[in-house]
């Protein structure tokens, strides 16, 4: 038996329920969708993001890093032309973490009073 590596070409794919909700949300509600378009751009999306993490982790590789992060592919973007793209995600990139660190900040408020408060109560 032979173990193949590289899996099953679908796994490489995004669910394609996923594709046809994203191409939804842009077309008019009485749009209809074929299959074929649905997997047209399941590929399409599929071969771009490939493409897009290759050149982040080629990056990583030379820098001798393991993990590839929002920031890599960034550079990715930019380094294939996709500059517009690349701009883009890099705003959104510094309100993720905006966000993420506004919510680590609560979550650790939240657990201190709950402290105080169980220490007022004991």
């Amino acid at each position: 038996m032979q173990f193949d590596y590289m899996g099953d070409e679908h796994d490489k794919l995004l669910p394609v329920a996923n594709v046809g909700r994203i191409m939804k949300q842009v077309l008019p509600p009485t749009a209809k969708i074929s299959k074929e378009a649905k997997e047209t751009i399941q590929e399409c999306a599929s071969e771009f993001i490939s493409f897009v993490t290759g050149e982040a982790s080629a990056k990583c590789q030379k820098e001798n890093r393991k993990t590839v992060n929002g920031d890599d592919i960034c550079w990715a973007l930019g380094s294939l032309g996709f500059d517009e793209y690349s701009q883009a995600i890099v705003r959104y990139l510094h309100k993720f973490r905006e966000f993420e660190r506004e919510r680590a900040s609560a979550a650790a408020m939240s657990s201190a009073k709950l402290a105080a408060s169980n220490q007022i109560n004991q």
